[in-house]
């Protein structure tokens, strides 16, 4: 399977440097780079690359917010954060929007080709450095309810409200209002995010 990638960073060093690390990756195939949100924008409606690698210091907006909305336009783009930040509020603000990976940029060759390869298979990666941060929670005083924990395990094991109903003998309203629940405790906006906060608190 090839790989259409596509860089978004105002540095053309680190464009350069990332494009040199992957040139002799023959399944990875490099579409191009934006420098700043708005050429990214354009370049995505007449271009559909696999994976961004997506700078969160942008000129014109963040990385964070220009995650949310490339996101909202093309849901099967998955988008990388890139960055020397490697505190815990951006790397979740990040995931929050819908990345599906974060690594920083002193991040090695093999790391890079591992993440981009991960993410592609709709798993989440994080660099060593970020997962550390990541697990430096301030989420940690978390009570969930004996039937919270029930449906947090099913979301993570993929289920539907529907399956999880179904499973757990409730109805889909009271399995929604658990899986709201869990997503305020949780400080997430989405089901990506809150498993993966649950997995690093060791919810489930």
């Amino acid at each position: 399977m090839q790989i259409n990638l596509f860089i978004v960073d105002d540095h053309y060093m680190i464009i350069e440097g990332i494009q040199s690390l992957l040139v002799q990756e023959k399944d990875i195939s490099w579409m191009g780079h934006a420098t700043s949100a708005a050429s990214c924008l354009a370049f995505l409606k007449n271009n559909q690359p696999d994976v961004i690698l997506m700078d969160i210091n942008l000129p014109d907006k963040t990385g964070i917010d220009l995650c949310k909305e490339v996101k909202s336009l093309y849901h099967s783009i998955f988008i990388i954060g890139l960055s020397t930040f490697n505190q815990h509020s951006f790397i979740s603000k990040m995931m929050d929007n819908g990345a599906s990976g974060y690594i920083l940029k002193n991040a090695t060759r093999p790391e890079l080709v591992e993440a981009i390869h991960t993410v592609i298979k709709g798993k989440l990666f994080f660099s060593n450095e970020a997962a550390l941060a990541l697990q430096q929670s301030p989420d940690i005083n978390i009570i969930l309810t004996r039937r919270e924990k029930e449906v947090l395990e099913l979301i993570a094991n993929g289920l539907t409200n529907n399956e999880i109903a179904e499973q757990l003998y409730i109805s889909i309203t009271t399995v929604d209002t658990h899986r709201k629940n869990l997503l305020s405790k949780f400080d997430s906006r989405n089901v990506a995010s809150l498993v993966r906060k649950a997995s690093q608190l060791n919810f489930i």
